[in-house]
């Protein structure tokens, strides 16, 4: 969406052999299928200090990840099938694992580990429930919304069905 930033410019320094035999420069930032990243969100990768120098590492996010505005994102790795709510902020080396929500506003902070299935929320983050069986499957039946615990206050549904998601924050 408009005004994202993806800070490719900032990788390892360090070329790496290919299967080719040819050193090429490593990928810094690598998204899957069917994410949206929503307008003025950042993503950078995150980076350590050692010796004088700052280190650059790759940031791997998954397929069907919906990142929301105003987001700043630095974390190592973020996996498949995650929500991120509106101006979230998540520090450097953090992983999220697969089918979590993280509320909006909140503040992950460095090197923190997500089980999945979790929701998470608060300013510096906390794991606050889990997400309903059968998170991210389309009808209204139990356990379809993204609430703590299920609820269904808010639906939303994995892959195709995104675009009313995008439609609405545009």
């Amino acid at each position: 969406m408009a005004d994202v930033v993806l800070r490719g410019d900032l990788h390892s320094t360090r070329p790496v052999p290919s299967s080719s035999g040819k050193e090429v420069t490593p990928t810094s930032i690598s998204i899957g299928r069917c994410t949206v990243i929503s307008a003025g969100s950042v993503i950078k990768p995150p980076c350590r200090m050692s010796r004088g120098q700052t280190h650059y590492y790759p940031i791997k996010i998954g397929d069907n990840v919906f990142v929301g505005p105003q987001c700043t994102i630095s974390a190592i790795s973020i996996s498949s099938h995650v929500y991120i709510g509106a101006n979230v902020t998540i520090q450097q080396f953090v992983i999220i694992k697969e089918n979590v929500k993280v509320l909006p506003n909140t503040v992950i902070p460095a090197n923190m580990v997500i089980a999945s299935g979790s929701v998470v929320g608060g300013q510096p983050a906390r794991v606050v429930g889990e997400v309903g069986e059968g998170w991210g499957v389309s009808g209204g039946g139990a356990g379809g919304g993204l609430g703590v615990g299920g609820g269904s206050e808010e639906k939303w549904v994995e892959g195709g069905d995104l675009r009313e998601l995008v439609r609405s924050i545009k």
